[in-house]
Formats: structure tokens, sequence, C-alpha cells
């Protein structure tokens, strides 16, 4: 069985993003995933399957609109992955707080530096699935805008961190 971790988009503690996360724990047992857990309020699910990730994230996506009625955008990566992006990230010296790992299901558009808006004093940095965005100022003050947002999810580098190290606590 593989160890995924799925990230949602926009889940959030409070307002139109709210997704407790018992809720969706008990979503993924109900789709078949085991050992299920998840990690802080803002949807990042990690689980053992015999799916492939593609079909995780579908079996996942279908399963949250039928109970909530509306699409859910899901990056679904397995544990090298997170240990790779880890191992990518071009901004060692900067604050892990102040490091994001935007999560695409593709990879990101070659000109997404050249087309950022609202960009500051941040700093961009490309993986093969990932944007790599460091905010010296913090990410609460950015106005920072790249291709690949509306639909990618981006979480710190802290918690890619933690579900590296999760996912391997689950092997």
């Amino acid at each position: 069985m593989a160890i995924l971790v799925a990230f949602l988009r926009a889940v959030n503690v409070g307002g139109t993003g709210k997704l407790p996360m018992a809720e969706l724990r008990a979503l993924c047992a109900a789709v078949g995933f085991d050992g299920v857990r998840t990690y802080i309020q803002s949807g990042n699910v990690l689980f053992r399957t015999t799916l492939a990730p593609d079909a995780a994230r579908a079996a996942l996506e279908s399963a949250l609109r039928a109970q909530f009625g509306k699409p859910f955008d899901i990056v679904v990566r397995d544990a090298r992955d997170l240990r790779d992006a880890i191992r990518a990230n071009p901004f060692k010296a900067a604050s892990p707080s102040k490091v994001a790992v935007l999560f695409l299901d593709h990879a990101p558009p070659a000109d997404v530096i050249a087309t950022a808006k609202g960009r500051r004093d941040e700093e961009i940095g490309l993986g093969p699935r990932e944007v790599f965005i460091h905010y010296p100022s913090g990410m609460g003050r950015s106005r920072l805008w790249l291709a690949g947002m509306e639909t990618g999810t981006a979480r710190n580098l802290n918690s890619v961190t933690r579900l590296a190290e999760m996912a391997k606590e689950d092997v």
C-alpha cells in the first residue's frame, strides 16, 4: 500500500471553506483509505491505499462532491514526492515558516515568474510540479498572484516537512 498525502485547496477553520477534519477523516475511511490522519485544520490528509495517486484524488474528489455538493480541488503526493520537494527548496537559508510550496498537478507554466502580479520582495523558484515562494515580509502581507494558484494549493515548508515525517512514521 502506498502512503499518500492529499492537500485540499481552500479549506480552513472558518468561513466558506470550513471542513472539520473529523469529517474529512471519516469520509476518507468511507472511500476505503486506511490509516487516515489529518494534520492541522487546513485540509491535509494522509492515508494508505492501493490506488494510484490520480485514482485516489478522483475518489476523494467524488466523495467530497457527493457529501458537500461542490467541487474540491485536491493535489495528491506520495511520501517520496514530499521528500523531493523539501530537497528541491531553493530557499534553504530562509525560515521554513516564510517559504511556501505551491503544489500543482502539472509543471508550472514556463512564464510563471515573468507573469507574477503583485510581487514585492517575494522570491520565486520552480520545481517539477511545484512553485517555491519565499515571503521575506511574511505571507499575510503579500499580494502575490501566480499562474497556477487558482488550481494549486500552497503549504508552508514547516507543514510539508511535518507531513513528510508523518508519512515516514507510517511506513
